[in-house]
């Protein structure tokens, strides 16, 4: 009994010591209002390997040609060069196809595999795509029960199958759309019998989803927001898997924005408002183990809503490019 005991444990360890290890080389890509985006290296002390100033921001690409798509203030999306912080694209909502007069924002773009660009539109309630000199490919409007400038969505993501997957902030509800911008699929984010409460700390909650992924094995993962936490979600519906507030030992929650399903079926989760005693980046595993987690309240502060990060080659990659590379 006591050799087993021992084995596990062993075992336990030297894969955590492996998923550390595997870490070393990783980098951070943020992107914060008002900090502006930046990649960092962690194992070199989050040296700074990149900065350019931007405006108001909620999402970021790395692109295959190595640029960044990411915005600067809530109407306008950019794509900059690393290194160098060149604007060599750009997109302003409240300018560009805009004849109905209404203020709109900006809370998710996605670089699409045809080369246009998605860019989903909170105020005026739609879902664009935009070809690269701003001409408009396709629109469908979303299905929300308000308009909100601030919240009618915030990350949204086309899937392989060309359905479009949003996080409604406003509504509470996460929705999947077909190519025709029919709703397929559609989920409440539950208060869990708790009142909802004001703020964007610790102390808030509520229902604000921020983000959802497929996972691969076909259920849906939801990060929600001030509900402190990441739900797992079948297609029947079914809350199968909950990351809550106090789960992680030493850490809390606060709003949980981004999430990330890693191909060794760990989850990279994003925290942000939880102040300088908590981490803003979290890896765990399936068990609630956590394997790595970033740190940076230099470069960024408490508002550090989207993340990328690299591993192994492409990070090494990312980092030789970087290298001397003139800032933005």
């Amino acid at each position: 009994m006591k050799r087993s005991l021992l084995l596990s444990l062993a075992t336990c360890l030297v894969s955590v010591s492996s998923a550390f290890a595997d870490n070393a080389s990783r980098l951070v890509i943020g992107a914060e209002a008002g900090r502006g985006v930046a990649v960092i290296d962690p194992a070199a002390g989050n040296k700074v390997l990149f900065h350019k100033k931007i405006g108001a921001v909620h999402d970021l690409q790395l692109l295959p040609n190595g640029n960044l798509l990411t915005q600067d203030g809530w109407p306008k999306v950019i794509e900059i060069t690393l290194p160098g912080g060149e604007v060599v694209w750009s997109y302003d909502a409240a300018q560009q196809n805009r004849e109905d007069g209404k203020k709109v924002e900006v809370h998710a773009c996605q670089r699409l595999a045809n080369g246009s660009t998605l860019i989903s539109e909170s105020g005026s309630s739609r879902l664009i795509e935009v070809s690269a000199d701003g001409a408009v490919q396709k629109q469908f409007p979303w299905q929300v029960s308000l308009s909100r400038t601030h919240s009618d969505t915030r990350l949204v993501r086309k899937l392989d199958n060309g359905h479009y997957l949003a996080a409604h902030e406003g509504d509470e509800t996460v929705k999947e759309y077909d190519a025709d911008g029919k709703v397929a699929w559609d989920y409440q984010v539950p208060l869990f019998d708790k009142a909802p409460a004001g703020g964007h700390g610790p102390e808030a909650w509520g229902a604000h989803c921020f983000a959802a992924i497929k996972a691969k094995n076909g259920n849906y993962l939801i990060s929600t927001g001030n509900g402190h936490g990441l739900i797992e979600v079948t297609p029947e519906k079914e809350i199968v898997w909950r990351l809550a507030q106090n789960d992680l030992p030493g850490i809390t929650l606060a709003w949980v924005t981004t999430v990330e399903e890693l191909p060794n079926g760990n989850l990279l989760i994003g925290n942000c408002h939880a102040g300088p005693d908590n981490p803003q980046i979290i890896e765990i595993t399936r068990d609630k183990m956590v394997v790595w987690t970033f740190k940076d309240f230099t470069t960024f502060n408490n508002a550090l809503a989207n993340t990328i990060v690299l591993d192994g080659d492409a990070a090494d990659a990312l980092r030789k490019r970087l290298e001397g590379g003139k800032q933005g």
